[in-house]
């Protein structure tokens, strides 16, 4: 009932189960509440809430979803309410989403609609202090 492989009905070969070593990502569904933080190594796609803080290679985050904790992933398509803040390189804020935290990103799209409070910061960026000192030394 519950075994880790199944037959795949046309070959009759054995498939791995979701969340095997071998699967590109995971799937959190629309009836999961996970509280604690998640650290994976392949990309998820969230429908689901999530109370802690979640790191990933890939975050989809589905228009129902909660995430309530910190987000650090290399892409991030944010699509629903997250309440904490977000590390990206490439960040994609879709319409539906509401975002209350600080960003830092190196690439950001943001859908007319996307709503984000919190403050944004370029990776890589210099910090404030060294923006001066370059701008003085003209």
């Amino acid at each position: 009932m519950f075994s880790k492989s199944r037959k795949s009905p046309n070959s009759g070969s054995v498939m791995p189960a979701t969340g095997a070593r071998n699967t590109p990502f995971s799937i959190i569904g629309s009836d999961v509440v996970i509280t604690g933080n998640i650290n994976a190594s392949v990309d998820l796609h969230v429908d689901g809430r999530i109370e802690g803080d979640l790191s990933c290679a890939s975050l989809v985050q589905g228009a129902d979803s909660v995430i309530r904790g910190g987000i650090t992933a290399d892409t991030a398509r944010l699509a629903g309410l997250v309440d904490g803040s977000i590390t990206a390189k490439d960040l994609i804020v879709e319409r539906t989403a509401q975002i209350t935290g600080d960003v830092a990103y190196e690439n950001i799209t943001i859908e007319q609609g996307g709503q984000i409070v919190g403050q944004f910061s370029h990776k890589g960026a210099p910090p404030a202090g060294e923006l001066k000192l370059i701008a003085s030394e003209r």
